[in-house]
Order: C-alpha cells, then sequence, then structure tokens
C-alpha cells in the first residue's frame, strides 16, 4: 500500500512520476541516486557535464534556497568548482544560485582536503588547503545572503564553515539564529548544530542531546525534526567507546516514541528525500536495538543513504547486516 502511495510501486495511479525506477539487487539494498527522482537526476547530471544552462533548466522545480537536500546533490559533485566560478562571474541574473552552490561546494571540496581525520592528524599542508577552500566559501555565501535575504541554505553552510574554521560561539549562534529566524523548525540547521555541540568540537558531555529533546518537544506531531533527537543519540555512540552505549531500555524508549512522533507518524509528510530521515532513525534504532526498526526498514524497502551509516567502517554492509536482523 505505501509503495503505491509514495511512488515505490509500479506505475498506477499512485505513482510518482517522477520517481526513479528502483535497481533490482540481491541483497535489496539500493543507494538512494538523485534523491530518487527523475528531475533531481536532470540536475546532477547537467552539473556533472558543467552545463550551467541546463542546471538552471532542471532548478526549475526546486527552491534551491530553502532546500538543503536538491543543495547537497550539488555539493560533492568532483571539478564542479572549476567552472562554476565562471556561472558567478558572468551570470549577473543568476549570480546568487551560482555563489551558493559554488559556497556551499566549497565547504564539502575543503572538508575532502581535510579528510574526517582526528585533528591531530592532519598535516599543516591539509589545513592550509582546507582554510583557503573554507574562505572562499565565506565570502560568496555571505553575498548569496545577502542577495536573497529570504534564503535559509546560505545560513546553514556558514555554520558549518564557522565550525570549521573556529569562529567561536559569538558569530555560530549569530548565523543559526539568523537561519532559524527564516524557518524555526528547519532540520538541517538543527542537525548542523547539533554537530557544533559534540565533545569533539568543544561541546559538553549532554549537551546535544538536551538540545535535541528540546528542538523536537517544540515540532507539532509528524514533523521530521524527531530526526534530531535519533541523530543526538548516534552522536553519543561516536563519542563513546562502548560500542554497546545505546543498548539501553530507556534509549530505546525514547528513540521508538520518537520515531512514532516522527517518522512513523501519519501527519509526517515524505517530501523528496525522505528516505534520509528514515536512515537516520533505522540507525539509531538499530544501535538501541530495539525492534522499531523493523518497521522503519521495511517502510524503506532497501533504499540506502550514506549519510549517517559512514559513520561505520562499511556503511552499506552495516545498513544491510541491521536490515535483516531486524
Amino acid at each position: 500500500m505505501f509503495g503505491k502511495l509514495f511512488g515505490r510501486g509500479e506505475d498506477g495511479p499512485g505513482a510518482d512520476p517522477h520517481a526513479l525506477p528502483v535497481p533490482r539487487r540481491r541483497s535489496g539494498v539500493h543507494p538512494l541516486r538523485a534523491l530518487g527522482d527523475r528531475r533531481v537526476l536532470a540536475l546532477v547530471e547537467a552539473a556533472d557535464a558543467g552545463d550551467w544552462e541546463g542546471v538552471k533548466e532542471a532548478l526549475a522545480p526546486f527552491d534551491l534556497g530553502r532546500d538543503h537536500q536538491v543543495l547537497g546533490q550539488l555539493t560533492d559533485i568532483g571539478g564542479l568548482e572549476d567552472w562554476i566560478v565562471r556561472a558567478v562571474e558572468e551570470d549577473k541574473e543568476h549570480r546568487a544560485e551560482a555563489l551558493l552552490i559554488s559556497g556551499a561546494r566549497h565547504i564539502h571540496w575543503g572538508w575532502e582536503a581535510r579528510t574526517a581525520a582526528r585533528a591531530v592528524d592532519v598535516s599543516q599542508e591539509q589545513w592550509r588547503v582546507f582554510h583557503e577552500r573554507l574562505h572562499i566559501a565565506e565570502r560568496q555565501l555571505l553575498e548569496a545572503a545577502e542577495l536573497r535575504p529570504d534564503w535559509i541554505t546560505p545560513w546553514r553552510h556558514l555554520l558549518t564553515s564557522a565550525r570549521g574554521m573556529s569562529l567561536g560561539t559569538p558569530v555560530a549562534e549569530t548565523r543559526r539564529d539568523a537561519a532559524l529566524r527564516r524557518d524555526p523548525l528547519d532540520l538541517e540547521v538543527h542537525l548542523e548544530w547539533l554537530s557544533r555541540l559534540q565533545p569533539r568540537w568543544g561541546g559538553e558531555q549532554g549537551e546535544a542531546l538536551e538540545f535535541a529533546r528540546a528542538a523536537f518537544a517544540a515540532a507539532p506531531d509528524g514533523h521530521r525534526l524527531g530526526c534530531v533527537v535519533a541523530m543526538a543519540y548516534i552522536e553519543e555512540w561516536v563519542e563513546s567507546d562502548d560500542g554497546a552505549c545505546l543498548q539501553d531500555p530507556r534509549v530505546r524508549t525514547e528513540l521508538r516514541q520518537a520515531a512514532e512522533r516522527s517518522v512513523l507518524h501519519h501527519a509526517y509528510e515524505r517530501r523528496l528525500g525522505w528516505q534520509g530521515d528514515y536512515n537516520i532513525f533505522a540507525m539509531a534504532l538499530s544501535l538501541a536495538g530495539s525492534s522499531t526498526a523493523s518497521n522503519v526498514f521495511r517502510e524503506l524497502e532497501g533504499a540506502y543513504t550514506e549519510w549517517p551509516w559512514t559513520y561505520m567502517s562499511e556503511p552499506r554492509k552495516a545498513y544491510a547486516r541491521f536490515r535483516k536482523t531486524f
């Protein structure tokens, strides 16, 4: 039933006309490609080809200033930084869009240079390149925000660059508040702030979970902001030396209740990229040993997103293993 309602089944009156066909895999697990949407795939392919006119045409159905997930599909395209600068310089009418895409890409590109290694293991040359790219991102994103004061996506990425450049709490709080004035319940902004509150970024133990609980408490039933609670527990697992740290009945209960009031609630709206929300809960519930994970995996029908499974050494295998377990 759900597959037909949300375009995951065969053709029919309830099928999503933009849904990409689900690839057949023996394991039943398939990476979510271009958010599972033909329009997003056209956008990605145009960007990969360096076709700015094609990118603009493909962006027509989307609001890049608010749609974090569509923007995110562009940030990890290698080589985009080489040609997007021409669009920034030459396309005055769409300068804000080009600045936003370029700025977001430079942050991702900067982290590629830094890598996910601990700070003490990052070389001086890596730090130099990292900061060089983040400086470019800062300049471009601030201009994009000035050109389009209604946009929230520049502020979300400026929070990331502030964290990477250690710009301090006052700057970060100003950017967070600027983002939340535009949407007080924006999940991606809350997730980025959650990252900043982790001990490895200078936060206090337990601070992130407290923030997540308060944020979700202020959200209506069925809101995707419940993912911030699930992500807070995943982050606790990342920070802990105990791989079974979430195997606690109280944690299982809280995660089950968060899932039931969020992604598993009848009011939850499956927007483009909803599978990412489900993957966050799938990982958190699995780590906690909660049987509710089976409900989440069932709705995913094998759709796998790299985030947040990249916290594991073999992300896709971990997804498949937990999926089979539950």
